[in-house]
Formats: C-alpha cells, sequence, structure tokens
C-alpha cells in the first residue's frame, strides 16, 4: 500500500465496519484531536475513543476528497457524514434515533504506511441544532 492510498483505505474500512482494518493503518502512539476537544495519544486510546463513538452513532461518510501533499506524508480529507444518534452522549441533547448530515474534514500526518496523526473537524452547534 502506498501512502497516498492510506486514507482512502481507511474511511473504507470505517464505512464497511470493518474496525480490524481500520486501526490497523493506526500507528501505535497516533495522535488523535478531538474535534472541539482534547489530545489523546496511543491507539488503545483511539479505539475506546471509537467504542463509544460507535455506541452513540451510526455514521457513513460520503463525497470523501482525499489530498496528499508530495511526499505522502500529510494528508486532508473533505466528507459528509450521514449519522444517526442512537444513545445520548454525556453532556449533548438526548437521543432519539434523530439523523443528520454534516459536512466533516480531518488531517492526517502518516509515516511508514501508518497513520500517525488525526485531527478532526465538524462543527459542532451545527450538529446539536440539527438533533435538537
Amino acid at each position: 500500500m502506498s501512502q497516498t492510498d492510506i486514507i482512502s483505505r481507511y474511511y473504507d474500512a470505517f464505512n464497511k465496519g470493518d474496525m480490524e482494518t481500520f486501526y490497523s493503518m493506526l500507528d501505535t502512539h497516533v495522535i488523535h484531536d478531538i474535534n472541539q476537544g482534547k489530545r489523546e495519544v496511543g491507539k488503545t486510546a483511539f479505539i475506546q475513543f471509537m467504542d463509544k463513538m460507535n455506541t452513540s452513532y451510526k455514521e457513513q461518510l460520503a463525497d470523501i476528497v482525499v489530498m496528499y501533499n508530495e511526499s505522502g506524508t500529510r494528508a486532508a480529507a473533505e466528507f459528509k457524514v450521514y449519522g444517526t444518534y442512537l444513545k445520548t452522549d454525556e453532556g449533548l441533547p438526548e437521543a432519539n434515533g434523530q439523523t443528520y448530515l454534516l459536512p466533516a474534514g480531518a488531517f492526517f500526518e502518516i509515516k511508514d504506511g501508518k497513520i500517525t496523526r488525526i485531527t478532526n473537524y465538524y462543527n459542532l452547534p451545527d450538529w446539536i441544532q440539527q438533533v435538537k
């Protein structure tokens, strides 16, 4: 797998619910910058985050556009998130199966064929308005 295939494969695995493949693309010490939140470090922390997300949300990504720098060590992705809010997430509105559509983006660092940083962004106030 080339450096410039990894992000497309990462999102493909996410959309298929193939979490084993999804996690296999991460460096052991991956840095995860959570949207409008804190930074977590390590694959274990990322897996715990995703377990929580997959309990509260069912999401599919579409219209994914991935861009890389020349060396393939950095990437950015823009996409639409089609989701269903399944279980109330602490500090957020109550979940009742509401659906939402959000534009979102992510930035990546890649080294030796592994993702070493993920920074996600979406508009949280927009999401809250959609699920209220």
